[in-house]
């Protein structure tokens, strides 16, 4: 799966992984666990789930509806279940804890599951996230010390809160380092 599928590919195996659900609920979900700025469409997540279910990772269970006289032709909701294989794809994707897991695209999801996550391997990916925006970090700076003369107020503005933003950031990944340290002692 392409890069923004394996976000999509985590958060849907993971969210299995608690229990089976339907697709509204899922997408539901989805929205809750990564945020209304990272709102999934049904236009991604159904192929993601059609993927996911010729690879063998989950299975779509369609309960039986009642009949019960005119309503004979409503159709009835696909519950999607994690199998074995789907449970050992979570965990292989939980283990990743490369550039990929550092990045703005997939920090926030793999973050959401820290908790189903070895210690060591979310130690590397605070790490790495601390590490990647320190890089950000530098090259923002440099670049607002080049150009802050010649910068409206505005764009000035804009560039002091990002400035900010990473700033904050890395302040928290420090914090949340030491707090893993601490357990691990």
């Amino acid at each position: 799966m392409a890069k923004s599928s394996g976000v999509l590919e985590l958060s849907v195996l993971g969210l299995l992984h608690e229990s089976p659900l339907h697709g509204y609920e899922l997408r539901k979900r989805l929205n809750l666990l990564l945020g209304s700025f990272r709102a999934f469409s049904y236009g991604s997540l159904y192929p993601c789930l059609k993927q996911l279910v010729a690879a063998g990772m989950i299975v779509e269970d369609r309960p039986d509806v009642e009949l019960r006289g005119a309503e004979t032709n409503r159709r009835s909701k696909i519950v999607y279940k994690l199998t074995a294989e789907g449970k050992e794809r979570f965990q292989d994707l939980l283990a990743d804890a490369g550039p990929s897991a550092w990045e703005d695209e997939s920090f926030g999801v793999h973050f959401a599951f820290f908790g189903r996550t070895d210690a060591d391997v979310r130690m590397r990916i605070l790490q790495g996230r601390r590490s990647r925006l320190e890089e950000r970090l530098d090259a923002v700076r440099a670049a607002f010390s080049r150009t802050r003369t010649r910068l409206d107020d505005y764009t000035l503005e804009l560039q002091r809160h990002g400035l900010e933003s990473v700033e904050r950031e890395v302040r928290w990944l420090n914090e949340l380092i030491r707090t893993e340290d601490a357990q691990r002692e």
